[in-house]
C-alpha cells in the first residue's frame, strides 16, 4: 500500500525525513480495527514529528498522520480518535493516561491506504460531512472542542482566539460562536481577519491590537509572540486556555498579574473519545464544517507540509487520493 513513512529525524530539513513509498500492511493485532482511509489532515504535529520532537527514533520508520476518516471492513463510515491511550490508567480520561500517545508517534498513522487502530478509537462520521471534512475534526475540532470546554466557555460569555486561521483556532471560533459566546480574533492579515469573520467571530483585530474590553477567555496556542497580549486582554478571574505555543513556550509567566487578576492558565491536549462523540453531535446539530484550504493526492504532500511550516494555510489541508 502507498504511504507517507518517517524514515529520520531532521530538524533543518523535514522533507528529507519523508519518503513516500509502498509498504506492506502489518498484520492486524487483536482489539484492534482495518480502516480503509478515504482521507487524512495534515496537522502541525505531523511537521514536529518529521522534526524529531515527542517521537523515539527508535520506532522508526513509521507511517506518519494522525488524523483521518475512512471506512472499515464491514462498511461502518467512521472518523478516527487518535489517542491510543487506556482511560483506566488516566481515571476515565485516556488523554491523562502518562503512556498515552497519538498516533505516528508510536503506532503507524493515518497517511496510508490502510490504518490499524484499537476498535474504540473508531467513532461514527457525522452523516453531514464528506469524508474530507471528516478528516479535520479529531485532532483540530476535538482540541479546539476540550479547551473551550475546561475553560467553561458558556453563552454570553466572551472569547478571543489568538491567530485566525489554523485548524484548531478556526475550530474555536466555529464552536465558540454555536456555543453562544460573543467571539473575537486576530490575525496578522486582513484576509485572515476577513475568514475569521466568515467561520463566525464577531470582530477580528490586527495581532496585539487593544480590544474594545477585556474577555472571559482567550484560546492561546501561539505563545511567545502573544502570551503578554492574551494575559491583558483577560476579565480579572479570565482564562487563558493552550494547546501549544507555535512561537516558543518560554514566555514572562507575569505571576503578578495572574495572582492579583485570579487568572486561570489552563493546559489541554486532544480530547477524549466522549468529547469526540459529543462534538460530532454538536457539528451535526449546528451543521458546522471543517474550513478545508486544499485536497491534494499523497504526492502532493511534501509541498503541503512546507507551507505548514511556513504558515501558509487557511484551515486544513486534506489528504483525499492516497494512490497517486
Amino acid at each position: 500500500m502507498r504511504a507517507a513513512v518517517v524514515t529520520s529525524h531532521r530538524p533543518d530539513d523535514i522533507l528529507a525525513a519523508l519518503e513516500i513509498t509502498d509498504v506492506a500492511e502489518r498484520d492486524l493485532s487483536p482489539g484492534w480495527a482495518r480502516v480503509h482511509m478515504r482521507a487524512a489532515s495534515l496537522n502541525m504535529h505531523d511537521v514536529w514529528t518529521l522534526r524529531g520532537v515527542g517521537q523515539d527514533p527508535a520506532v522508526l520508520p513509521l507511517i506518519l498522520g494522525c488524523d483521518g476518516a475512512g471506512v472499515t471492513d464491514d462498511g461502518r463510515e467512521v472518523m478516527i480518535l487518535p489517542v491510543i491511550a487506556d482511560a483506566d490508567r488516566g481515571a476515565g480520561d485516556e488523554t491523562l493516561d502518562p503512556k498515552r500517545a497519538l498516533l505516528s508517534e508510536r503506532h503507524d498513522g493515518t497517511f496510508a491506504e490502510v490504518l490499524h487502530v484499537p476498535e474504540r478509537c473508531l467513532i461514527d462520521k457525522p452523516a453531514h460531512l464528506s469524508f474530507a471534512e471528516a478528516a479535520c475534526v479529531p485532532v483540530a475540532w476535538g482540541t479546539a472542542y476540550r479547551m473551550l470546554r475546561r475553560a467553561g466557555l458558556g453563552p454570553g460569555q466572551s472569547l478571543l482566539v489568538q491567530g485566525a486561521t489554523g485548524g484548531v483556532n478556526s475550530a474555536a471560533i466555529a464552536l465558540g460562536a454555536a456555543m453562544g459566546a460573543r467571539v473575537w480574533a486576530t490575525s496578522r492579515t486582513a484576509d485572515k481577519r476577513a475568514t475569521a469573520l466568515d467561520l463566525g467571530a464577531s470582530a477580528a483585530f490586527e495581532s496585539g491590537e487593544k480590544l474594545p474590553e477585556r474577555v472571559d477567555v482567550v484560546v492561546d496556542n501561539v505563545g511567545a509572540a502573544t502570551w503578554r497580549h492574551s494575559l491583558r486582554c483577560l476579565k480579572p478571574g479570565g482564562a487563558v486556555v493552550t494547546c501549544g505555543a507555535t512561537t516558543g513556550g518560554n514566555v514572562d509567566a507575569e505571576l503578578h498579574r495572574i495572582f492579583f487578576q485570579q487568572l486561570s492558565i489552563i493546559g489541554s491536549t486532544g480530547c477524549t473519545r466522549a468529547e469526540l462523540v459529543e462534538l460530532g453531535r454538536l457539528m451535526e446539530q449546528a451543521e458546522l464544517r471543517p474550513l478545508i484550504d486544499r485536497e491534494i493526492t499523497l504526492s502532493q504532500l511534501p509541498e503541503a507540509i512546507t507551507d505548514m511550516a511556513d504558515g501558509a494555510i487557511e484551515g486544513k489541508v486534506v489528504i483525499t487520493d492516497f494512490s497517486a
